[in-house]
């Protein structure tokens, strides 16, 4: 019997937040709101929308395999060359990519937990070896992460704003964290949330990429920008960097809706004002009827609030609350996290989430 390397084998494989359709057509329930995935509630830019419809009649075509009109957009965008952006099927491509360029088998990568488990998942797809920094007052623990470097050492990961948190760290912190870092060593900073943040501590990470740094910066049209859908993301970094990546990268790897899409949405800012306004209202919203149920919950500078528990109900918890239409993300037995809805969607959450307590 064929069977896959250990290191293959052992994956646990991620579990997506489960899908309207599934949880209405297994519970024969109607009005099913999902708040698990992080996803835009005001949708796509209706300039996205029209662009998509207009593209349509060309799907007998090949994409372009450079997604040269979105390129040059988000080069004059961030003011930067244009062969220093690549671009994925979501920006998890992007970490695959990532990963299968510069770690060989037993090559280590730091990563924090929690985290965006999918760093872990692909190094080890790769034969490389996971080193794990526990959070520290629930943010990376940036001075021990640098603590861990070795010889083998890779890749450092570090999500900020940090999924599942919401949390940041601060451009203090991470000044001082690359000043530590060899310049062999690359910094994947995941930054799919970026564009929620408000805080005035938030690093410029671009900054430091033009100064030298060794960065790969992630970031996504599937958050904010309402694209999910279509698994569009997109990495900044050195042109020999990106050089090396696109050898391993697939032809065609982003469809041609996916680079219509993204590229007419990059220019909606009064839809991407739209999406913060109802993002930092719904936050609003759920902290104060949080405070009132007493709940305990992180600050966050994302879409989403990630929600401590007394007792590890957590699995007991997300169960109910499907029974009345609302999906959750449980985040270990003690924990959830909930994406930050349209204010109807919200008010659904905290209504069921009272009766279920």
């Amino acid at each position: 019997m064929l069977k896959a390397p250990k290191h293959i084998s052992s994956i646990q494989p991620y579990l997506p937040g489960k899908p309207i359709e599934e949880l209405e057509r297994e519970l024969g329930i109607e009005d099913s709101v999902k708040l698990a995935s992080n996803e835009s509630p005001v949708g796509p830019s209706p300039l996205a929308v029209r662009a998509l419809r207009k593209g349509l009649t060309d799907l007998n075509r090949y994409p372009d395999g450079s997604c040269f009109y979105l390129r040059n957009a988000l080069s004059k965008k961030l003011r930067i060359k244009s062969d220093q952006l690549i671009f994925g099927n979501g920006s998890n491509e992007i970490i695959e990519l990532a990963v299968r360029t510069f770690i060989s088998p037993g090559d280590e990568a730091i990563m924090a937990h929690p985290s965006f488990v999918v760093y872990s998942m692909i190094v080890q797809a790769a034969d490389g070896k996971n080193i794990v920094v526990p959070l520290k007052d629930l943010r990376h623990d940036l001075e021990t992460m640098a603590s861990k470097i070795t010889k083998r050492t890779k890749i450092i990961f570090i999500a900020n704003p940090n999924n599942p948190t919401g949390t940041i760290n601060t451009a203090q912190e991470f000044n001082s964290f690359l000043n530590k870092v060899p310049k062999n060593v690359l910094v994947v900073v995941d930054e799919a949330y970026y564009e929620y943040v408000h805080s005035k501590k938030y690093p410029n990470s671009l900054s430091h990429l033009k100064k030298g740094a060794t960065l790969l910066i992630l970031r996504t049209f599937s958050k904010i920008y309402g694209l999910a859908g279509l698994r569009i993301g997109y990495g900044i970094s050195k042109a020999g960097i990106n050089e090396e990546m696109n050898k391993v990268r697939q032809p065609f790897n982003v469809n041609s809706l996916s680079q219509i899409a993204a590229h007419s949405a990059l220019g909606d800012e009064k839809h991407l004002a739209k999406a913060r306004k109802v993002n930092e209202s719904g936050k609003k919203y759920l902290y104060r009827e949080l405070d009132i149920l007493n709940m305990r919950y992180i600050p966050t500078e994302a879409n989403f609030i990630f929600i401590h528990l007394e007792k590890d109900t957590a699995p007991q918890l997300y169960n109910s609350l499907l029974k009345k239409g609302v999906i959750i993300r449980p985040m270990g037995p003690s924990a959830f996290r909930v994406t930050i809805g349209l204010p109807s969607e919200n008010k659904q959450f905290i209504a069921a989430l009272r009766s279920v307590r």
